[in-house]
Parts: structure tokens; C-alpha cells; sequence
């Protein structure tokens, strides 16, 4: 049982959830995990179904009256994805007929689950670990086919694997370390040998290659935000029509048309990108309008990256001011628009690119350079999910390397290396659940669906 196992309370109720998505449908799923499950099955059906088939069952009420027809199946402990006794009442997918089930099973001792109580029994009876368990919300969440593949590869272990390994490596360093700390006397100085600064050196780039891949993978999660600016009539909207393939946007020949900010989600070859179209920034007497142009302002500010919009037959010298505030790290494209009725004045640079939005010339160039400029790579068959914590996680560990290097470099007694060594694989094994605090367990879990 791992440290953060062992302050979880003993989870000795069973639950139940809906597991199927609500409104009408043709079935219906609910889940029930626990040890009163056999038991709720052989009074909801007449009998427990053959572990892991299928049954026909008629699912009645306590006066022994049809509520439902359906499939039953029988999981039992371990051989669950929970660990425990599960039963899967398949059912007919209307919301009266589901609500009648569960209120049935609650009635038979099963209280209804907390959201992600489920993934979170499999990783408390070590079925699965944190970050499998995550990738399962991750997996249900994609907003693209690559970001599903990578969820799928982290639920598979991927991810998990890299983890385990990099701890392996700073276990064994540590033990190699911390024998200066248990054989004081010995003749041989642990600590003095070469060897311990080069194994400190490899350890830190294994976790620099962590790092790397891991932030690919928050990418391929989150996505970035990125918001469309510019001049009235420069093109935005269109702009904004041409990277999702939609007329989400209203084009007019009139300027002012976007008035508020408007917000569309969209991949960019296996990007997820949450694309902004800003209203036109400008000075207005207009209240409206000028609402409108404090809403996009606040929307460049917030953005992960800025897509500022200039027309070529108009090119105008106000660009330069409306990305002028933004700060330095956040990437600016400068998108040319209106090829189609004006050649560009000048070969655009690395940040810019020439496109019409009407005829959507240039538009595959510029979106290869949102993925270059957001540092989305080609992914790799070994490509896998990370979140935010990850990163965390893995740059305090990094962090802890880096100071047992400055140790060992300053000379300082072997105490100091060892602890931040300690502090270092503290950190890792948050990833996937081996050191974490109980609070923030209970956060992640939260986050999940009900009945996940």
C-alpha cells in the first residue's frame, strides 16, 4: 500500500451512478461497486448473473413488479475495474425508467457515488495508479483524435512507465549516496568519486526528456488559447470562419461587426486550439463598440498566443499599438490578410505569413506556424497525456536535482545531497500517486465525471 493509501478512509459502503450520459437514449448503464453488490443484483434481477456474461434479466422493484428489461453482468472481486464486486445494469436509456433503477438499488444499500469515487477506488486498491486514473478523464474529455491517442497510451502505462523508471534511477542514486551516510568510517569516500557527479548528470537529463515529452502532452490535453486581433474590417471574422470551417462568425463590409468576443474550439492538426475572434480594436464614441474593444483587449491579455491580423491593401500603422501591452513571452503571428486583391509589399518573416481568408490561401501555412510557435512537435508513437501537476511535479523535481548538483559542486557534506535528493523523489512520485497529500487527492477525483 502506498503512503497516500494509507490515511484514505477503509471504503466499505457500495455505490452506484449512472454511467451513461443523460437525456434519452437507447441504453442506459448503471454501475454499482462494492461489497453489498452481489447481494443488489440477486434482488434487483432474481438471481446474480455467471461472472463476466451477459445476462437477460428483468429488473423489478420490491414488490416484485417490472420497472425495466435489460442486460445484467457480474464483476467480482479483484477481477473489477474497482477491485471490488461491480454489476452492470444495462437498461433502456430513458431518464424516468434509470431514475426508477436507481431508486431501487439505493433502496437495496448502495448510496450514489461521489464524481470519480469509482477511478479512485481502482487507484486505492492499487488496480490502476494516479496518473492511469486521470488519463481515464482525460480519454472522455479529448477534443482530438491525438489527444485521445495519447490519453490512451497514458491509461495504458506509458506515461506511468517513463515515471517509474526515472524513480528507479534516482532510487538507486540515492542508496548509491546515502551509503557515505551509513558507513561513515569506511575508507572509501562515496561522496569524493567522479562517478556521483556524472550519475547526478544523467539523472537530470532523463528528467529534462520527461520533462519535454510531458509538456507535449499537456499540449495535446489543454491546447492553447488563442486570440484573433486587429484593425475593423481586417478580416478576423473570416479569419476566424477559415480556421474552423464554420460561419461562426458574421462577415460584413462594415466596420464594427463583431461587437463582442466570439469563441470557437477547433484542432490544428492535432492541436486543440480555443481560437477568440476580438472585436475590431479602435477608438469609438460608440458604448457598445467600445465594450466590444475593452472585452478583446482583456481577451489578448488572457491568450496563450495572438493571431494579429493586418490587411494588405490596407496596411494602416496601428498594429504595432494594439499588441504593444501584451507581455513578452506570448507569441504574436501576423497573419497578411487579402492577398487575393493585394500582392504583399514585402517576404514575410519567421512570425508572419500571407493568406487570404476568403479563398483560404496561406491558411494550411499559418497553422503550421501556430504549432510550431506553440512547440507542438511531430508526435511520436510513444506520445502520451500530462497535466498541468505533472509538469509541477516534475519541475520541483528538477529543481531538486539541480540543488544536489550545486551540493556536490560547493562540497557540502553528503546530508545536503541526500535530503534534496529525497525532496526530489518526493516530488516524482506525486505523479502517479506512490507521495501525495490526501487533500489534494481528493481534488483530482472531483474533477471526473460521475460514474468514472
Amino acid at each position: 500500500m502506498t503512503p497516500a493509501m494509507e490515511n484514505r478512509t477503509d471504503t466499505t459502503d457500495t455505490i452506484f451512478a449512472i454511467a451513461s450520459p443523460p437525456g434519452v437514449g437507447g441504453v442506459g448503464v448503471i454501475r454499482i461497486s462494492g461489497p453489498l453488490a452481489p447481494q443488489i443484483a440477486r434482488q434487483l434481477t432474481g438471481d446474480l448473473p455467471e461472472p463476466r456474461h451477459a445476462a437477460f434479466s428483468r429488473f423489478v422493484d420490491d414488490n416484485g413488479d417490472p420497472i425495466d428489461t435489460g442486460l445484467a453482468l457480474y464483476f467480482p472481486a479483484p477481477h473489477s475495474f474497482t477491485g471490488e464486486h461491480v454489476v452492470e445494469v444495462q437498461g433502456h436509456g430513458g431518464p424516468v425508467v434509470q431514475q426508477l433503477l436507481s431508486r431501487r438499488i439505493m433502496t437495496l444499500g448502495a448510496r450514489a457515488a461521489r464524481p470519480g469515487e469509482f477511478s479512485e477506488r481502482a487507484f486505492l486498491n492499487d488496480k490502476l495508479d494516479l496518473a492511469q486514473a486521470e488519463a481515464i478523464a482525460d480519454l472522455v474529455e479529448s477534443g482530438t483524435e491525438a489527444a485521445a491517442r495519447a490519453a490512451q497510451r497514458s491509461l495504458d502505462g506509458v506515461f506511468s512507465g517513463r515515471v517509474n523508471e526515472l524513480l528507479d534511477e534516482l532510487t538507486s542514486l540515492r542508496v548509491f549516496i546515502e551509503a557515505a551516510l551509513d558507513f561513515p568510517d569506511e575508507e572509501i569516500d562515496f561522496i569524493a568519486e567522479s562517478d556521483v557527479r556524472e550519475r547526478v548528470a544523467t539523472v537530470i537529463a532523463t528528467c529534462d526528456q520527461l520533462l519535454s515529452e510531458a509538456q507535449q502532452g499537456r499540449l495535446l490535453r489543454d491546447g492553447i488559447t488563442i486570440a484573433i486581433a486587429g484593425a475593423p474590417n481586417a478580416g478576423k471574422s473570416s479569419l476566424l470562419n477559415a480556421l474552423s470551417g464554420t460561419d461562426a462568425a458574421i462577415v460584413t463590409d462594415i466596420p464594427g461587426t463583431t461587437r463582442d468576443v466570439l469563441r470557437e474550439s477547433i484542432s490544428v492538426d492535432g492541436l486543440p486550439v480555443h481560437i477568440a475572434d476580438t472585436a475590431g480594436i479602435r477608438e469609438s464614441d460608440d458604448q457598445i463598440e467600445a465594450e466590444g474593444v475593452r472585452r478583446a483587449r482583456a481577451t489578448l491579455e488572457g491568450a496563450d498566443m495572438v493571431i494579429l491580423v493586418r490587411d494588405l491593401s490596407d496596411p494602416g500603422s496601428e498594429a504595432e499599438d494594439i499588441v504593444s501591452g501584451l507581455a513578452r513571452h506570448v507569441p504574436v503571428i501576423t497573419a497578411w490578410n487579402k492577398v487575393d486583391l493585394a500582392p504583399p509589399r514585402e517576404k514575410p518573416d519567421e512570425n508572419s505569413v500571407v493568406i487570404s481568408a476568403r479563398t483560404g490561401e496561406g491558411i494550411a501555412a499559418l497553422k503550421t506556424l501556430v504549432r510550431e510557435r506553440a512547440g507542438c512537435q511531430p508526435q511520436a508513437e510513444g506520445s502520451f497525456s500530462a497535466r498541468a501537476r505533472h509538469l509541477d511535479a516534475l519541475r520541483r523535481t528538477r529543481e531538486g536535482l539541480q540543488r544536489s548538483a550545486d551540493q556536490l559542486d560547493a562540497g557540502n557534506t553528503p546530508e545536503l545531497v541526500a535530503e534534496e535528493l529525497r525532496l526530489a523523489q518526493r516530488a516524482l512520485g506525486e505523479i502517479t500517486g506512490v507521495f501525495l497529500p490526501d487533500d489534494l487527492l481528493g481534488a483530482i477525483f472531483a474533477s471526473f465525471c460521475i460514474g468514472k
